[in-house]
């Protein structure tokens, strides 16, 4: 079974790109929706987190507080990598585990896609991959579409930017590149044309 790391930067399309692929009938592991179970009331990682970053962390009811988190570590590099270092060895421990149990399958998928915003940044994933699939766009439209979809400030909006890596570290990285500021129609014809070469690749 292939694995095809799926990487770009905040509000990139990442997520519309893995629904098109999903259509094609491709296993999707999005690593951002694991990191939200993984931080479920009850779970290590949450415990570990509230330790580390105090009461604020947490909503009354007991949840992660998302926004505070946010704020905080797009603005402060050293937290930013405290959570990183809390989250991502347990992240790829369970894509370990769940790329493991698609392998199983009989038959096994074709190709498994790997949803990994920050796959550049933390190297993480490393050994892992067969290929990555980078979503591009210009910075300028990514910011644009970055305040549009959260309703965040620019301020926030360029930290959040500036937090990533480059675009131009993301492509050097790339094996393919999907080109995301066209129509929705090119981006299906798109996820089409490397659904047909990673079906080809895997066979």
């Amino acid at each position: 079974m292939l694995v095809i790391g799926l990487s770009g930067g905040v509000a990139s399309g990442k997520s519309t790109v893995a629904t098109l692929f999903a259509a094609h009938g491709v296993p999707i592991l999005d690593t951002d929706l694991i990191a939200r179970e993984l931080v479920a009331p009850g779970q290590s990682a949450l415990a570990e987190i509230a330790n580390h970053f105090g009461p604020k962390a947490l909503n009354p009811d007991g949840t992660l507080n998302r926004p505070w988190l946010r704020q905080c570590i797009f603005t402060d590099a050293n937290a930013r990598q405290t959570l990183e270092t809390i989250l991502h060895p347990r992240i790829r421990a369970e894509v370990e585990k769940r790329l493991q149990a698609l392998q199983r399958q009989a038959p096994p998928p074709t190709y498994a896609l790997v949803v990994i915003p920050l796959l550049v940044e933390t190297g993480a994933y490393d050994g892992l991959l067969d290929r990555v699939l980078v979503v591009d766009l210009p910075e300028n439209l990514q910011l644009q579409r970055l305040m549009t979809r959260d309703g965040v400030e620019e301020p926030l909006a360029r930290a959040m930017l500036a937090a990533q890596a480059s675009r131009k570290a993301r492509l050097a990285r790339a094996d393919e590149v999907i080109d995301n500021q066209g129509t929705p129609q090119a981006l299906v014809e798109q996820v089409e044309r490397l659904h047909r070469f990673y079906s080809g690749v895997a066979a």
